[in-house]
């Protein structure tokens, strides 16, 4: 995990024509992208509309020259979370449908219901959009050009410092846990190993996450103190320079602005 999160790191500092484009203009178009899958109702015809929007963020990703295995790790982790709350669904009588149409199945005690299998199916496949659509923005655009992006587009300069100093501890805390990682192997330490007195390993791994959690406090005044030594404060996002979209930028935004509108009214209209 730790290493996967400094790879999408070096990943979304890469050149390409996906990589280039303003952040705003990725910003605002898988925004919108969510926003359309979303609020679209729960039936069939959000079938038709992953067709199209799945080949938009299949062909971004074929010009950012990134490798399909990076999408499929990625997209694997990220993939239980979601999931088990959806595969739940199937248990339960759905309150979207008026009748509930009991599946025979070998194990009787937990009833699987027909409608609820379609609710969860529907739900799934948005879910499997979105996820692609973030996982895209995330590999291609650097997180610090992510809040200037969204510092342009108005967001307040307390969120966007917020979550700059969320992002930076972010891996500042995963080079503590690596080096703690670390001088535990290198002492032969394996919580997982089972010639070890079982209550030697937990109390060995509360030590560990007592160390980082003391690690990461005293870092966070030390950083604090610098950060104000250097008048750093709630401004510090106030004045970005201003940053004029390129012609590239202009016609991407425009056509797939449009694009994704229309298809889905129009699979609306035809499919419900």
């Amino acid at each position: 995990m730790i290493d996967e999160l400094t790879s999408i790191d070096w990943d979304a500092s890469r050149s390409s024509f996906t990589h280039n484009l303003d952040a705003r203009v990725k910003l605002i178009l898988v925004l919108f992208m969510i926003i359309l899958i979303v609020s679209y109702p729960l039936s069939w015809g959000i079938v038709y509309i992953a067709i199209p929007f799945g080949m938009i963020i299949a062909g971004l990703w074929a010009l950012s020259t990134l490798p399909v295995r990076t999408y499929l790790t990625r997209f694997v982790m990220t993939l239980p979370f979601g999931f088990f709350i959806i595969f739940f669904q199937i248990f339960f009588k759905n309150s979207h449908y008026q009748t509930a149409t009991e599946i025979p199945m070998p194990f009787p005690f937990f009833p699987v219901y027909y409608e609820s299998v379609e609710f969860a199916t529907l739900l799934l496949l948005k879910f499997l959009l979105c996820i692609s659509a973030i996982l895209l923005l995330s590999s291609t655009t650097p997180m610090q050009e992510l809040l200037k992006a969204g510092r342009r587009l108005g967001l307040p300069s307390v969120m966007a410092l917020s979550l700059g100093m969320m992002i930076r501890y972010l891996f500042l805390f995963a080079t503590m846990y690596t080096q703690i990682h670390h001088a535990l192997q290198g002492r032969n330490f394996d919580p997982w190993a089972k010639n070890l007195p079982y209550r030697y390993r937990i109390r060995t791994l509360g030590y560990a996450m007592g160390v980082l959690f003391l690690r990461a406090y005293e870092q966070g005044e030390r950083t604090y103190s610098a950060m104000l030594c250097r008048g750093y404060g709630s401004h510090a996002l106030d004045h970005l320079q201003k940053k004029a979209l390129t012609h590239i930028d202009l016609i991407v935004l425009t056509v797939l602005g449009v694009a994704m509108p229309v298809i889905t009214v129009s699979v609306f209209i035809l499919y419900g």
